[in-house]
């Protein structure tokens, strides 16, 4: 099979330089075109040290030379890009919110933009292999999902799918500064963040709607009540979604084998899905760090028979370029494993 021509758009925050970095080692990619305004002319060496030995030179436009391009820009920057792009033959994953709301009045209510491209959305699929892995193969545009909602979404759907929850779901997450970008700011300044952690978008984050469009998708008839707090803890990389659901009466048996049973609905579940791991104890950030699986560790309390789910995954890989990467493997059906092998660093 020839060689993958790809192209990042915005490859100087942390996702485009996460993406740079995956797309060089992946076997069978040629990273031709990388853009970044305000570093256009620049090698990538010059911004980021890592990339020392790398010849690719940053410009201002994106090569049209190519297979598939990587949008790593903010939220609504993609609106005018996107629809160039995919005029020009070229498949297109978006790692911004541009695409994720199949609801257009609800994104231009949580983003504040107007959505110009509304028959896009329609066709753009939400990039969850997980979930969604047979639309995947012949999309021209993917909509990369958010890193919290991956978090979220996979530690929920199993149970969801079943018809297990009454429908109120509390979803309590703790994320590395790395998911507020790189650009500076009073809150992700060193001395702010050190030290402390704190929890924001208490009356809603904007991840919340994709959380709820992906769950009602698996239980219609569940009136779903959801409560997501996120919280900025002061590590690097990483996200840990506590999730906290009530079960449905006489759905599961007494005791410990209701535990069980949780536990083989989950790894029946995720049992084509190469990067979720069902483990029998609680997973840590670093066990993910640095690569794309995501670790997740259902559990009963026993005491008010709720259940718990720990999901925990790398927001920069799992959470955003990794799973970008894993989407584009399928696209061209290649493994979806390829380039994506790399297991956690530690410690």
């Amino acid at each position: 099979m020839k060689q993958i021509k790809a192209g990042i758009i915005n490859v100087s925050g942390y996702i485009g330089a996460e993406l740079a970095r995956l797309l060089l080692q992946h076997p069978q990619v040629e990273l031709t075109s990388i853009t970044g305004r305000s570093a256009a002319g620049k090698r990538i060496g010059d911004i980021f040290p890592s990339f020392s030995n790398t010849a690719l030179s940053i410009s201002a436009e994106i090569d049209h030379d190519i297979d598939i391009v990587f949008s790593a820009m903010p939220h609504a920057a993609s609106l005018d890009v996107v629809p160039y792009l995919l005029n020009k033959s070229i498949r297109v994953i978006d790692v911004s919110a541009d695409f994720r709301l199949k609801n257009i009045s609800e994104y231009q209510s949580w983003y504040g933009v107007s959505h110009t491209s509304p028959d896009l959305v329609e066709e753009a699929v939400y990039g969850l292999p997980e979930l969604h892995k047979p639309d995947i193969p012949t999309a021209r545009l993917i909509a990369n999902p958010g890193c919290y909602a991956t978090s979220i979404i996979l530690a929920m759907a199993p149970a969801m799918k079943k018809g297990l929850l009454r429908g109120d779901i509390i979803a309590d997450s703790k994320s590395g500064v790395s998911g507020a970008g790189r650009a500076l700011s009073q809150k992700t300044h060193y001395p702010e963040t050190n030290e402390d952690t704190s929890a924001y978008s208490l009356q809603g984050h904007r991840h919340l709607p994709e959380i709820e469009q992906e769950l009602k998708g698996l239980d219609s008839e569940i009136p779903l009540s959801l409560t997501f707090v996120p919280h900025m803890v002061p590590m690097t990389r990483g996200i840990l979604s506590s999730c906290y659901a009530t079960i449905k009466n006489g759905v599961l048996p007494e005791g410990d084998r209701a535990e069980e049973e949780i536990r083989q609905l989950y790894r029946e579940f995720y049992k084509e899905s190469p990067f979720v791991r069902i483990i029998d104890t609680p997973p840590h950030t670093k066990h993910a760090w640095g690569s794309n699986f995501c670790f997740i560790h259902p559990i009963i309390d026993q005491r008010t028979g709720r259940l718990i789910i720990i999901s925990c995954l790398d927001n920069l890989v799992k959470g955003g370029a990794g799973q970008a990467i894993q989407n584009m493997n399928l696209m061209f059906g290649l493994p979806e494993t390829s380039g994506l092998e790399t297991l956690a660093l530690y410690p």
